[in-house]
């Protein structure tokens, strides 16, 4: 629960004064031996603790995915595999698996999403990293419009969805090769823009290395740039952008 969450229910008495006592003054994070999960990042800073599953031993996994599902219900795993979900899913038979994206998740049916997005990838070979940003943001609430396929080597295909690009309130470009979809997008758009580097391309775009500095290099204004591959940093970031832009609006400035 984030900390405005624990003040309305006490407000509206779902929640006693003691037991919201008691939740605010449980410790910051809980010691598991090999893990420090950050039980009390939701109420400092709205999002939950996410888990980075590539690389975790099993028994490390399923004892983190369990700790967290039973602290709010819900749980978001990045570059998971075939393996992690199949073990999971023994313990979880809700757990949802998307192999594209590698997420690996068991969300509350009944989200409410707000705002809307726009996430762009110049290639079908991006999918991947434009997936973990797309489930990322709407993972955490907002509305995402997905428009895949649209790089610079047919404008054409860039323009036929311009308006809705323009009324997003974030754009995420997703490109590799020399990654010129971000700057095209930082001429176009009004708001702000979060580039995402793919390792997509042949040799010479260095695993993803030529496109992250042509995306730095930008002359375009207004374009935020995150790691190579890194669709769950733009996602967050992009949702971070989401919710001040919604709530400006819901009080009409």
């Amino acid at each position: 629960m984030t900390l405005q969450e624990i003040l309305e229910s006490v407000k509206s008495g779902s929640v006693s004064v003691e037991e919201a006592e008691r939740i605010l003054k449980k410790e910051s994070y809980e010691e598991m031996g090999y893990a420090k999960l950050d039980t009390s990042r939701k109420a400092r800073t709205g999002f939950a603790e996410v888990i980075y599953c590539s690389n975790k031993a099993d028994e490390h996994l399923l004892n983190i995915f369990e700790r967290l599902y039973r602290e709010d219900g819900e749980v978001f795993g990045t570059r998971a595999s075939q393996h992690q979900y199949e073990l999971v899913k023994e313990k979880f038979p809700e757990v949802e698996y998307d192999p594209i994206s590698r997420i690996l998740k068991v969300e509350k049916k009944d989200k409410k999403r707000i705002g809307k997005i726009a996430v762009c990838s110049a290639g079908t070979a991006d999918i991947p990293v434009a997936e973990e940003a797309a489930q990322t943001a709407e993972y955490f609430g907002t509305n995402v419009e997905r428009i895949y396929d649209v790089g610079v080597s047919g404008m054409h295909r860039l323009f036929s969805r311009l308006e809705t690009i323009q009324s997003a309130n974030c754009v995420i470009a997703v490109a590799g090769m020399e990654g010129a979809l971000a700057s095209v997008m930082g001429g176009l758009v009004s708001r702000p823009v979060i580039a995402v580097p793919t390792s997509v391309g042949y040799g010479a775009s260095m695993h993803g290395l030529s496109a992250l500095l042509t995306m730095i290099n930008s002359c375009a204004n207004g374009i935020a740039v995150v790691n190579i591959d890194n669709g769950y940093g733009a996602g967050y970031l992009a949702t971070q952008i989401n919710r001040l832009a919604a709530g400006t609006d819901e009080k009409g400035n």
